[in-house]
């Protein structure tokens, strides 16, 4: 009985997130709507990154390329540093000048992709919606903290994207869609 309870409890924490059925909790607006999207990320890039075998994380599809654990570094410095454009500064003692080659070790890289992703839900859940609409000046131009947030949300799902495609390369099915084919009925 406790080995079905326990089975059961982990392949409902490895289901993945659907924020657009329970919502973000305390937001509404394009907040929540950002939200949701961080959400998923962090769902994905985190099952993706704990899914990949340690051995892998120097791997890359060609010399001139980042490598597993870089992308994941990568992606967890921009979650750190992007959001002080709208007023959250990174960690005290971040520094995001060579972040990204910092370390290749699968449980440092899965652990700074989690506090990147807290992080990142802390500036969105902080901010306030009058400042959505704030002007900063953007590449040369000007841009809204709005538009900072979705700049900040594409940037990650290029990378997600980047990953999943070497997850596959690599011989490696992402988690979800293993679960999507667990519950396929078999064909006969």
């Amino acid at each position: 009985m406790c080995l079905l309870a326990t089975t059961a409890t982990a392949l409902s924490v490895k289901a993945q997130v659907n924020p657009y059925k329970g919502g973000a909790p305390g937001l509404s607006g394009y907040r929540s709507e950002i939200m949701a999207e961080v959400m998923i990320q962090e769902d994905k890039f985190t099952r993706l990154a704990e899914a990949i075998p340690a051995e892998k994380y120097t791997w890359r599809p060609s010399p001139d390329v980042r490598s597993f654990a870089q992308v994941f570094m990568h992606v967890s410095a921009a979650n750190f540093n992007l959001y002080k454009l709208v007023g959250t500064p990174p960690p005290a003692g971040f520094d995001v000048k060579g972040f990204e080659k910092s370390t290749t070790d699968k449980a440092k890289v899965v652990a700074a992709l989690k506090e990147s992703f807290v992080h990142d839900k802390k500036a969105i859940t902080g901010m306030n919606d009058a400042d959505l609409e704030k002007s900063l000046d953007w590449f040369g131009g000007k841009n809204t903290q709005r538009g900072i947030l979705l700049f900040i949300v594409r940037h990650a799902s290029e990378h997600l994207g980047q990953s999943i495609a070497y997850a596959r390369f690599a011989g490696i099915t992402p988690p979800w869609t293993e679960d999507m084919q667990k519950k396929q009925p078999e064909k006969k």
